[in-house]
């Protein structure tokens, strides 16, 4: 006779009782949305993993420390059968049929009743994948079909044509350092939303090729502000658009708040009692160095780091930096912004006490396919900076660190 599919349904669990026996790995993975439905989970189990005992011990589920006993399902809506004795699997499965619970069986699944689909979330969506015929039960399979559909949700790619969902506002979303694939999955899919997008340089341009041709980006540093100040201008291109309803992405390279001038677009937004949305980007401050294989802290070498702006040189009376300060530290120092000012940066970081001999990294362009790193010393980097054409954007690591990864043999 051909096999039935399962009927697919989703159960609503808050406040019914459920029954897991086995407190092993795959109670581990299928207990935390079990509490996530609002379940009253009782566990029947002589042992448990750490972390499903931490879960018993914050209160979430009740345990108990035995082998299943006849009548340990009673009152039970539903029952995850995952314990290591298959007699007492059996003998469970038979009292689920018995009092009608529906019984999943992680030993067998063709004698269970019911299936756990490979699910995934994404936005209010959740997506639940079941394989039907016996021959394509592959777990594996199975989970990579959620991850793809569940991935295509998340970036925007993967969107009813007639119901794309659009929120009007703005979404200030950080890009990361460069590389298209380090922007946050939120981020990615506020893009795909978006009716306007405005972009900063450093922003990750090969992302905006993906938009659909509906959309309108806007080059920020192109933007006509006359004898306004720039930044204003960006202000008030965000309020314009997002006041005739449309959902506005603002691009940003990094992170929005990390020197990227986005709490000054926040609070004029605010004023103008536009909803913002800020969606955090890695900052290259760490992810840079990293790309370059230069840790920022490492055990014996480096238990602190600090990132500072070198847009204004030490000398500059608009300086925010206590620059002989940050000659003291024995940590590392990021500097953003700084390869025009690295040469008076050096120096005055010597003239307070570093040692000159210290090392330095400038990583160029890090990230994209155009990455390049630049070594130096306190006392050489000016003139390294001028004899490799070093140019922005560039992050520049100082300290012990420089020499922590291992260099290629040549």
């Amino acid at each position: 006779m051909a096999e039935h599919p399962p009927y697919p349904v989703g159960l609503r669990l808050s406040g019914r009782r459920v029954v897991v026996l086995g407190g092993g790995q795959v109670a581990q993975r299928r207990l935390p949305a079990l509490i996530a439905a609002g379940a009253d989970v009782l566990l029947v189990s002589p042992e448990a993993t750490p972390s499903v005992e931490a879960m018993a011990d914050a209160g979430e589920i009740t345990w108990l420390r035995r082998p299943f006993r006849p009548g340990d399902l009673e009152g039970a809506w539903y029952a995850l059968i995952a314990g290591s004795d298959p007699e007492a699997n059996a003998a469970a499965s038979a009292e689920a049929e018995r009092h009608r619970v529906w019984c999943v069986r992680s030993d067998d699944a063709d004698a269970a009743t019911a299936w756990t689909p490979a699910t995934g979330h994404s936005e209010g969506v959740t997506v639940a994948v079941l394989t039907t015929a016996a021959k394509g039960r592959d777990p594996r399979h199975t989970a990579a079909i959620r991850d793809a559909v569940v991935e295509g949700l998340r970036d925007g790619t993967l969107v009813a044509p007639h119901h794309r969902t659009r929120t009007p506002g703005v979404a200030l979303v950080g890009g990361g350092p460069g590389d298209p694939d380090l922007i946050t999955v939120r981020g990615r899919r506020l893009l795909a939303e978006a009716d306007v997008v405005i972009a900063d340089r450093l922003g990750p341009r090969d992302l905006l090729a993906e938009l659909p041709p509906h959309v309108e980006v806007i080059d920020a540093a192109k933007i006509p502000y006359g004898r306004a100040m720039a930044q204003e201008a960006i202000n008030d291109a965000l309020i314009e658009h997002a006041r005739q309803g449309k959902s506005v992405v603002r691009l940003k390279g990094g992170d929005p708040f990390v020197f990227g001038r986005g709490m000054e677009e926040v609070q004029a937004l605010a004023e103008a009692g536009i909803p913002c949305t800020v969606v955090p980007g890695i900052s290259s401050s760490i992810s840079v160095p990293g790309a370059a294989g230069i840790p920022v802290t490492h055990r014996g070498v480096a238990h602190e780091f600090t990132v500072v702006s070198g847009h204004v040189a030490p000398d500059d009376e608009r300086s925010l930096v206590d620059w002989p300060s940050l000659a003291r530290l024995t940590g590392t120092l990021v500097i953003l912004m700084g390869v025009d000012k690295i040469g008076k940066i050096a120096e005055t970081l010597v003239a307070h006490g570093k040692d000159a001999d210290t090392p330095v990294a400038l990583v160029q362009e890090g990230t994209t396919a155009a990455q390049r790193r630049v070594d130096a010393t306190l006392a050489t980097v000016a003139a390294t900076v001028r004899a490799e054409g070093v140019k922005p954007p560039a992050v520049i690591v100082i300290g012990e660190v420089v020499k922590a990864a291992p260099r290629p043999v040549e």
